[in-house]
């Protein structure tokens, strides 16, 4: 019997990802909360629900989506951006007690290593730093991360992702031909949106559960460097920086998952 797997929340990264489930053997149910998109995602083999969280309550044919699947994927940005006063952690934690009463054992939740500060020192962050951010998305992730560590009722993994990219949404085009780009010199860390996929397809694959794990490209370079250096090859405008203050930043180190999972990273920044 195939395994099953339920997908919250497949947009720009949880769409591969489910893709690559299906190809990988499971039977997946993938969230969107778009009409639009369910044919798109039947296409794509994908069981389509719509699901959306709230802060009063879940709408959807949640107790279906969840129905039979072993694991559960919760890939969703905190959208605070758009919505700066809602509470999340009250989303996530109505998708929690939903869970408590399926039959899901185990729990990938995608955070983001948003959640520690960037200082002055650049400190390596490593799988044992303690979450130190005081926004309120990072309150908000490092609370949530807290509710699914410390719950009972399944295995959680945490995996936290440095800034995602692939080649049509790279942040170099953002930056590109703008003025005053403040920490010059703080280190890079970014991910591919491959290995993304790959990360969480290894972790599944493996049964790595309750751990937290980093997940960032490993690589050498200054903002400034690596974001003219990028535009001059790929025949972009370079933005300016500004050097008249200290640059705060953090080396994000992902040894860990790299020798947990004997992960080799597809793709380069």
């Amino acid at each position: 019997m195939k395994k099953q797997i339920s997908i919250i929340g497949c947009g720009w990264l949880g769409l591969p990802l489910a893709k690559c489930m299906v190809s990988e053997g499971f039977v997946v149910k993938g969230s969107t909360t778009s009409e639009e998109k369910l044919e798109f995602l039947k296409k794509a083999g994908i069981l389509p629900y719509i699901i959306s969280l709230n802060e009063n309550e879940i709408v959807g044919n949640y107790s279906g989506f969840l129905d039979e699947s072993e694991i559960i994927v919760i890939n969703i940005p905190p959208g605070l951006r758009k919505k700066p006063g809602k509470n999340h952690v009250t989303e996530i934690q109505n998708l929690i007690e939903a869970i408590e009463k399926s039959n899901v054992t185990k729990v990938l939740y995608i955070s983001s290593t948003s959640v520690f500060k960037n200082e002055v020192d650049f400190p390596v962050i490593s799988n044992y730093t303690e979450p130190n951010n005081t926004t309120n998305s990072a309150k908000q992730l490092i609370e949530i991360e807290k509710k699914l560590i410390n719950n009972s009722n399944f295995k959680t993994t945490i995996l936290r992702f440095g800034g995602l990219f692939n080649n049509k949404r790279h942040p170099a085009k953002y930056l590109s031909g703008k003025i005053g780009i403040s920490n010059p010199e703080a280190p890079i860390n970014l991910i591919h949106r491959k290995d993304c996929v790959g990360i969480i397809s290894k972790l599944i694959e493996n049964e790595v559960w309750n751990v937290t794990l980093n997940a960032s490209y490993p690589i050498n370079t200054t903002k400034k460097e690596y974001y003219e250096s990028y535009c001059i090859t790929h025949n972009l405008k370079s933005p300016e920086f500004k050097t008249s203050e200290n640059s705060i930043g953090k080396i994000v180190d992902s040894s860990k998952l790299v020798q947990l999972l004997n992960y080799t990273f597809k793709q380069a920044p």
